[in-house]
């Protein structure tokens, strides 16, 4: 997306998920009361919703502009560089964190690596197949097939409309919900002799979670038609929305990230792994609240420079984040009782000015990228124009 086209909101939105994600996941006292902090439903939706919300705007612009090639080329080259981050993430969790866990003995290290310290050519391997996923590095894995079969859903959707592409995809995930990843990984075993383990593929059921990649399609492309005009919610359906979003919210801060006692069914139901029913209402409710909400908020708001910056250079702060993640829980381990605060609010400090040195670093590069392209496209327009150009 042009800088010119870009809406500053968008990225604001997706530096806060970057921001939440990131004190999720580094293990510091911070990380429990601030998960999940609007409900049941946690910075990695918003972050999947968004990000497939500017690829339907950006690829399907793309698509007509410059054709259905140039999108799938594009789809494509994105993907590339997404497995380009995850190899070289994984290669790092597989060194340097692995041997720093394994020197310290930290548990929650070789815990977190435990098929790799087992079985560790199979899983150096199986990470190169996208088929072993530990945790935390489960994520990009699951963006790479998405974007690898975007076009044909983009394109499907653009010339036929969703209707039919969203009701194939709630199939999908009510599918997830009684099992039909377990049951496929089941019919290949009886087929392949599958190397890696069902949980060590990774956490994320993508069945499930396909279908709020492809909703964001969906509404990225609806968005970037010409004629589009913004989404208007009737009353009775934003009224709903506040309820269940309050009681969502309430409902989190006094029982905890976990609803209900351990062995419930009820838990089932907010399973984020699954994007579980009640999640998925969890979070539709915010999604109808910031889509309505968010032209005032926009007039009146403040903007936040900070989170501006990390979402526009989001990929690389996510990897980043990773990183710093991965380093903390190898040097100091979970959370303990008794850990000063000192340490913690050093993590959160190497942490996040981490974030924004990468994030400044990737918007300079790209601006750099930027203007050699265009002095090249100067160029060739120059030569083509100049008289011996003409003449060649």
């Amino acid at each position: 997306m042009k800088p010119a086209d870009r809406q500053w909101e968008l990225d604001a939105l997706r530096g806060l998920m970057l921001v939440l994600m990131t004190v999720t996941h580094l293990p510091t006292v911070l990380a429990n009361p601030l998960g999940q902090p609007l409900g049941y439903v946690s910075a990695a939706e918003g972050f999947v919703l968004l990000s497939a919300y500017m690829a339907g705007r950006v690829y399907s612009t793309k698509a007509d502009d410059h054709g259905s090639e140039a999108m799938k080329s594009a789809f494509f080259n994105r993907a590339l560089k997404l497995y380009a981050c995850q190899l070289a993430l994984v290669l790092f969790a597989f060194t340097v964190i692995a041997g720093i866990g394994v020197a310290m003995r930290e548990g929650a290290v070789t815990d977190l690596l435990s098929f790799f310290l087992e079985r560790p050519v199979v899983a150096t391997l199986s990470a190169g197949l996208l088929l072993y996923s530990p945790a935390l590095l489960d994520i990009l894995p699951i963006y790479i097939v998405f974007m690898l079969l975007s076009p044909v859903v983009l394109l499907h959707g653009m010339s036929h409309g969703w209707g039919k592409v969203m009701a194939i995809c709630l199939l999908l995930w009510v599918g997830a919900q009684f099992g039909l990843g377990p049951w496929l990984y089941g019919w290949a075993t009886g087929w392949f002799n599958m190397p890696v383990r069902y949980p060590d593929m990774g956490a994320f059921e993508i069945f499930a979670w396909q279908f709020l990649w492809v909703m964001g399609l969906w509404m990225g492309a609806q968005h970037s038609e010409p004629d589009h005009t913004p989404t208007v919610f009737p009353r009775w359906l934003v009224r709903t929305a506040i309820a269940l979003a309050l009681v969502g919210f309430l409902w989190r801060h006094i029982a905890g990230q976990t609803p209900m006692p351990d062995g419930s069914a009820v838990n089932l139901m907010f399973d984020k792994w699954h994007l579980g029913p009640l999640r998925l209402i969890n979070l539709l409710a915010l999604m109808v609240l910031v889509m309505h909400f968010a032209p005032w908020l926009k007039r009146h708001g403040p903007r936040w420079v900070f989170l501006e910056t990390l979402g526009r250079a989001a990929l690389p702060v996510f990897c980043a984040h990773l990183v710093v993640a991965l380093l903390a829980l190898a040097l100091f381990g979970p959370v303990r009782a008794g850990r000063p605060w000192s340490v913690d609010l050093l993590v959160l400090f190497v942490g996040f000015y981490t974030l924004w040195v990468v994030a400044r670093v990737s918007l300079a590069r790209d601006r750099q990228l930027a203007k050699r392209r265009a002095r090249k496209g100067q160029a060739r327009q120059k030569g083509v124009l100049s008289p011996s150009g003409a003449g060649q």
